[in-house]
């Protein structure tokens, strides 16, 4: 059996795709998969079972990259595809079945509409797939500390929760518990290093971003026992991971992008979802929410997540 499964250009959409795509990996355990999925979000699927070959979709004008989605794909009687992306390219494929999922701004949350492609009510949980070398990675650059994520950058300043915040969470944090490290995650190229350069400075930080792959990433967040970060695709990662997880959002739209996850939670700056500043989240209310998962969930958080 062989399903081509198109999902998303960026990150936090692709994330929010795993669990569907880990729901047809169970479903058709003899199934052969192909990733269509934009350049950003092709080392997600580095590890997955079952994977035959990831198709990197690198836009061009006149939407010229479906045509080369067509050309390396035409030559397969695909036997499933999903198309999450509601292009016309999986009606130009021969295959048995399609599940296309309609585009347009939608209310509820995004997972939801993910899962409706196969009417799966409640939508399967966001995955990660790391292997052995990748938790070596992790086992190196974070030992055995127990590890406090921040996720300081996002992919627009809107989202950016400003870094001096990140840096008072922090002084508060190693207050309330001082037996913690931090580590501080961000995406490769200069402009996201350089979101998280002040919060680098911080005296101890561990160095998590900017080099690695998504699946290293991930094996990095697995061993982290908390991540407070931006609305950003490294904030669905740690979500994904089974790391309790807590998003900070301003204009971005909570209702639909907040993560996805066993211990996950999301707080918000006042004002109007779409309008909201986030420079208005105080980082006192950014640690009662800490605080407040603590209790929640007890052990599950602030103490290495397995």
């Amino acid at each position: 059996m062989r399903i081509l499964f198109i999902t998303a250009t960026r990150l936090g959409d692709a994330v929010i795709s795993t669990g569907l795509l880990n729901y047809l990996i169970h479903a058709h355990p003899d199934a052969r998969f192909t990733i269509a999925c934009g350049p950003v979000a092709a080392g997600l699927f580095q590890r997955m079972p079952h994977l035959d070959r990831v198709v990197v979709v690198s836009k061009r004008s006149y939407d010229l990259h479906w045509f080369d989605l067509w050309k390396q794909c035409v030559g397969t009687r695909w036997d499933l595809i999903v198309d999450l992306r509601g292009s016309a390219i999986s009606l130009l494929l021969r295959t048995r079945a399609r599940r296309i999922m309609r585009g347009g701004r939608r209310s509820g949350p995004r997972i939801a509409h993910v899962g409706e492609v196969l009417s799966l009510s409640p939508p399967p949980m966001p995955v990660v797939w790391t292997g052995e070398e990748d938790r070596k990675i992790a086992q190196a650059i974070l030992g055995d500390a127990d590890v406090i994520a921040f996720g300081p950058t996002a992919n627009w300043e809107g989202k950016v929760w400003p870094s001096r915040n990140f840096v008072e969470l922090w002084s508060r944090l190693e207050k309330i518990f001082p037996e913690k490290k931090l580590a501080v995650f961000y995406g490769p190229g200069e402009t996201e290093r350089a979101l998280a350069a002040p919060v680098l400075a911080i005296p101890g930080a561990i160095d998590a971003g900017g080099r690695f792959s998504l699946a290293e990433t991930a094996a990095m967040l697995q061993r982290c026992s908390f991540f407070v970060g931006n609305d950003s695709g490294l904030m669905h990662l740690a979500a994904a991971a089974g790391t309790p997880t807590l998003g900070l959002f301003g204009p971005s739209r909570s209702s639909e992008y907040a993560p996805s996850g066993p211990c996950t939670d999301w707080i918000a700056a006042p004002g109007p979802e779409g309008a909201a500043s986030i420079s208005g989240l105080t980082p006192d209310r950014v640690v009662d929410r800490i605080v407040s998962m603590n209790q929640r969930y007890g052990k599950r958080v602030l103490l290495p997540f397995s």
